[in-house]
């Protein structure tokens, strides 16, 4: 029995499809924006031990992520495959992240692992198993990114929410107020544990159905075997390399942010809130534009488009401000400026993530083709480790770059050389150029279409019918 629905899909389920995002785009926002300012300029941490601590705690996670996934597929229960797992982990998973936003003194370096690795398996075992309810939810095409518009937007929202309450309420000092990371760790703590379990509960009616049990027992080994067989799809590769180029570069710019608003920008405290709004508004743009590239593109050609068009739009200010052709910086014009331009850089950026992920879901039809098992958790687990594994490594580039820039710890924006500054501008910009164009020479290899998502879902479909047609299982 499926978990399928109708289409068009209703609009309840979109909504609390979507709401089960927002504790993902929390942890996003803390851990790409403020964790390396906050361990670095605040707790007083070496910015590169922070990044080789963040790195480690994704390797060990790196394991545990297929394995959630996998978990998720042979789940059985009368709350279906995914439900309990995001009802059991929402609780703790807000209890940690509480507790890492809490510290007033540095933590060791393993201490930081540990904490990390904790954070990060929680997330998992929330995000995968619902991400993995979109190709269960529904088998079309363009529904499939109706659901991921939704988590996106919410995902969005809830960044830029507790982004805007950070620096107008619980940093409204400034970002390097130690006092108001225990707020905002609290604050985010309770969002996380309420939306996930809401969206776990208004899901019900549609995710409880209990699935057919696994065919075959569950082994260590025949596990491992499946996990290969999955990782070795063809366009699920493409899709892992291109993903990982593109969250790199969102990882730089995520974890670069603080700096390059503060040191480069000089954004005011009330101009860092007008920003989430801008970035608000630029996906909610999104959202509403979408579909109707898909509809006369499809979702490679928007998503390898809209890659260089973002990374083109958000590098102009920086290299035109290095070469002495920007407004001055704080003027009215530079602020409008810098607005505008990145207004539309994340439209483009947000419609290529968004059009990555949903062709993901197209991945797993096409590899129930091959084996004959739907394995929505597995390639979603992949998917999501990459994201993680990215910002991690994006983290870790920061470090460099800072480094590399000789950005000094505990100093202020005012306090650095501005050679220091177009070096930095310089070698950030250089990065996302190099990443826009790695990952769409990449992502335009993607095999699957929607003519192809479409002829694959008949033959399939008959193959359920009369599965000894053409050999494929049930």
């Amino acid at each position: 029995m499926s978990a399928a629905v109708a289409k068009p899909l209703p609009w309840r389920l979109r909504l609390f499809h979507g709401m089960g995002s927002m504790a993902y785009g929390i942890k996003e926002n803390g851990f790409s924006t403020f964790l390396l300012l906050y361990c670095n300029q605040v707790l007083g941490m070496d910015p590169v031990l922070v990044g080789y601590a963040l790195l480690i705690a994704l390797l060990i996670d790196g394991v545990a992520d297929p394995l959630i996934g996998y978990l998720s597929d042979r789940t059985v229960t009368n709350w279906g495959r995914r439900l309990p797992w995001l009802i059991l982990a929402s609780v703790p998973l807000g209890i940690v992240w509480a507790f890492l936003w809490s510290m007033q003194t540095a933590p060791s370096f393993w201490e930081l692992v540990a904490i990390a690795v904790a954070v990060r398996l929680l997330v998992s075992c929330c995000e995968v198993p619902s991400l993995s309810l979109v190709p269960e939810l529904t088998k079309d095409y363009d529904q499939r990114t109706t659901l991921l518009r939704y988590r996106y937007l919410f995902s969005w929202g809830a960044s830029m929410l507790i982004s805007f309450l950070a620096y107008g309420v619980f940093l409204k000092d400034g970002p390097l107020a130690a006092e108001g990371y225990q707020a905002y760790g609290l604050f985010g703590a309770a969002m996380i544990a309420g939306t996930v379990l809401i969206s776990a509960l208004g899901q019900k009616q549609w995710a409880a159905v209990r699935p057919p049990p696994p065919a075959n027992p569950f082994s260590i080994r025949s596990a491992f075997a499946e996990l290969i067989e999955c990782f070795s799809h063809r366009a699920f590769l493409i899709l892992l390399l291109g993903g990982a180029l593109a969250y790199t570069s969102q990882g730089i710019t995520f974890s670069m942010a603080n700096y390059l608003y503060s040191y480069v920008w000089r954004f005011t405290p009330q101009q860092f809130q007008i920003y989430t709004v801008v970035l608000l508004l630029s996906v909610i743009a999104c959202f509403i534009v979408l579909p109707r590239w898909h509809a006369r593109w499809g979702k490679r050609e928007t998503a390898v488009v809209t890659a260089v068009l973002g990374a083109a739009f958000w590098v102009a200010p920086f290299l035109l401000k290095v070469a002495g052709l920007w407004p001055e910086v704080g003027s009215l014009a530079s602020t409008l400026g810098v607005f505008s331009l990145f207004f539309i850089c994340n439209v483009f950026s947000v419609a290529a993530m968004v059009s990555g992920t949903s062709m993901m879901a197209d991945v797993v039809e096409a590899s129930e083709e091959q084996t004959g098992r739907r394995n929505e958790g597995v390639f979603f687990a992949g998917n999501f480790f990459m994201t993680k594994c990215t910002t991690g490594i994006g983290i870790l580039v920061t470090s460099q770059l800072l480094a590399f820039a000789g950005i000094s710890q505990k100093v202020k924006p005012e306090d650095v050389p501005i050679e220091v500054i177009d070096k930095l501008s310089l070698a950030y910009c250089g990065a996302v150029i190099l990443f826009a164009i790695a990952m769409a020479s990449v992502v335009r290899r993607f095999p699957i279409t929607r003519a192809d998502h479409e002829a694959r879902l008949a033959k399939l479909g008959a193959a359920r019918i009369n599965p000894d047609a053409d050999g494929m299982h049930p």
